[in-house]
C-alpha cells in the first residue's frame, strides 16, 4: 500500500487529483462546524447526552448533526435515494431497462436519484425542524427561522451530493463514500481520547494503565484486520467456456471464475437494521419521550430502553441484562436484510442464462437449471457467511461498550465502512498509476 502511494505521489496528475480530493474534504469539514442561523446549539448537545441512540446518525454526519449545522443532513437523503432507486431497479421493468441502456440510461437514473435526494433532504429536514423545535432548539419559535433551518439543510445536503460527484469525476474513488468516511474517521481521535482518559490515565497504577493499553489497541488492531478480509473474502466459481469453430478459427475454451464476494450486501444490511432498530427512539424524541426502566416507566419506554443500543450487554442485574433481548433482534435483522438485499441484486438464473448463451459452464455442473440450483446454494452459504461476520464485527464493540462502559461513537458498522472505502480507494489509485505507467511505456 505504502508502495503505490509513494508512485501515487510521483505523478503530477495523481498529485492533483488527491489535492482536489484533500481540498473538498477541507470544505466538508468546515460546513460539519456552521451552525443553522437562530439556533441553539446547546440544546442539541443536551440532547445526544441524554439520548445516545441518536449517536448512529452523529457518526455518520461526523457530528454535524449534534451541532445541528448546515450539513446536519449530510450525504444521508442521497444514500437513501440510491437504496430505493437500486431496489426499484429490480421491482419496475422500465427502470431495469434503462439501467441496462448503458451510460444513458445510468445517467438517466443518477438524475432521477438527485431528484428524489431533494425531495428526501426537505421532508427529512422539515420533520427534524419540527420535531426539535418543541425541544427548544431555535432562539425565536417564529415560522421565518424554521423555514430558514429547513432551506439551510436541504441546500447542504444538496452541496454536499454535488460535491461528492465533484469527486468522483475530479478526484480519486467514489465521492460519496469518501464524504461518508471522513465524517466517521472525524470522531475517532475524539473516541481514542475518551478511552485514554477513561481507562490509562484513569487507571489505578501503571499495570493497569498498560494492560488496558493493550488490550484497546489489541481488539482495535484484530477488528480492522478481520474487516479487512471479510471485505476482501470472495468465493471463486470456476467456468469453462466451450470451443468454437468459425470459419478457419477456433474461439473460446478459455477459463475464468464467477467471483462471490463473502461479504456480498456490504453494509448495507447492518445499516437497514440499525436504522430499523433507531427509528423508534429517534421518533419518540421528538415528543420528548426517553427510553426508561423500573416500575414507573410505560411498556412504551420499555419498548423504547429494548432498542437502544446503549443498553444492551450490560453486566449487572437481571433487570439491566434482559434488555439484550434487543441485541438479538438485530443480529436477526441483519441476516434477513443480508439475504433480502442480495436476492434483489443477484439474480443467479440471469447469470446461468447468460452463462448459456455464451456456451459457458461449471464443470461438473449441467447448462440450465442444475446451474442455476447449484448458483442459489453457494449464494445462500456465501450469504449465511458474510451475514455472521457482520454480526461479529457490529457486535464485539457492542458488548465491550455495555459491558465496560466504553464510551465510543464508532462501531462495527463505522469500521466496515472505513476499511471498504480505504480498500476500494487504493485499488482506483493503483489502477490510475498502472495506466499511466502502460501511458509511459508507450509514450517511449
Amino acid at each position: 500500500m505504502l508502495t503505490t502511494i509513494q508512485n501515487a505521489l510521483r505523478t503530477k496528475e495523481i498529485r492533483m487529483k488527491l489535492l482536489y480530493v484533500l481540498l473538498a474534504l477541507v470544505i466538508v469539514r468546515i460546513g460539519c462546524n456552521i451552525p443553522i442561523p437562530g439556533t441553539d446549539s446547546s440544546v442539541m448537545q443536551e440532547l445526544f447526552a441524554n439520548n445516545q441512540a441518536l449517536g448512529f446518525l452523529d457518526v455518520m454526519t461526523g457530528g454535524s448533526f449534534s451541532r445541528m449545522s448546515i450539513f446536519a443532513l449530510n450525504i444521508t437523503p442521497y444514500i437513501t435515494a440510491s437504496i430505493i432507486f437500486q431496489l426499484l431497479t429490480i421491482a419496475i421493468p422500465r427502470l431495469e431497462e434503462m439501467q441496462k441502456d448503458g451510460e444513458d440510461g445510468r445517467q438517466k437514473i443518477n438524475e432521477y436519484t438527485r431528484y428524489l435526494s431533494i425531495a428526501l433532504a426537505v421532508i427529512e429536514g422539515g420533520a427534524m425542524i419540527i420535531g426539535f423545535r418543541n425541544q427548544g432548539l431555535f432562539v425565536n419559535n417564529g415560522y421565518t427561522s424554521m423555514i430558514v433551518a429547513v432551506v439551510a439543510l436541504t441546500a447542504g445536503a444538496a452541496f454536499l451530493m454535488w460535491l461528492g460527484e465533484q469527486i468522483t469525476e475530479k478526484g480519486v474513488g467514489n465521492g460519496i463514500s469518501i464524504i461518508l468516511l471522513i465524517n466517521i474517521v472525524a470522531r475517532i481521535p475524539s473516541d481514542l481520547s475518551n478511552l485514554y482518559n477513561t481507562y490509562i490515565k484513569g487507571a489505578s497504577n501503571i499495570t493497569n494503565a498498560i494492560v488496558a493499553a493493550v488490550i484497546i489497541l489489541g481488539v482495535i488492531i484484530a477488528m480492522f484486520v478481520f474487516i479487512v478480509f471479510l471485505q476482501d473474502g470472495e468465493r471463486k466459481i470456476p467456468v469453462q467456456y466451450a470451443k468454437k469453430v468459425q470459419g478457419r478459427k477456433v474461439t473460446g475454451g478459455q477459463s475464468s471464475h464467477i467471483p462471490l464476494k463473502v461479504n456480498t450486501a456490504g453494509v448495507i444490511p447492518v445499516i437497514f437494521a440499525s436504522s430499523m432498530m433507531s427509528l423508534p427512539v429517534v421518533i419518540a424524541s421528538f415528543a420528548n419521550i426517553r427510553p426508561a426502566t423500573g416500575p414507573k416507566a410505560t411498556l412504551f419506554q420499555k419498548f423504547l430502553t429494548l432498542c437502544s443500543q446503549s443498553e444492551w450487554c450490560k453486566v449487572g442485574s437481571w433487570g439491566e441484562f434482559k434488555y439484550t433481548l434487543g441485541l438479538l433482534i438485530y443480529i436477526v435483522l441483519i441476516i434477513f436484510f443480508a439475504y433480502f438485499y442480495t436476492s434483489v441484486t443477484f439474480n443467479p438464473l440471469e447469470i446461468s442464462n447468460n452463462m448459456k448463451h455464451q456456451g459457458g459452464f461449471i464443470p461438473g455442473i449441467r447448462p440450465g437449471k442444475p446451474t442455476t440450483e447449484y448458483l442459489t446454494t453457494v449464494l445462500n452459504s456465501v450469504i449465511l457467511l458474510g451475514a455472521i461476520g457482520m454480526i461479529i464485527a457490529c457486535v464485539l464493540p457492542i458488548v465491550f461498550s455495555g459491558a465496560f462502559g466504553a464510551d465510543v461513537s464508532f462501531s462495527g458498522t463505522s469500521l466496515i465502512i472505513v476499511v471498504g472505502v480505504v480498500i476500494e480507494t487504493i485499488k482506483q489509485i493503483e489502477s490510475l498509476v498502472i495506466v499511466r505507467h502502460y501511458k509511459g511505456f508507450l509514450g517511449d
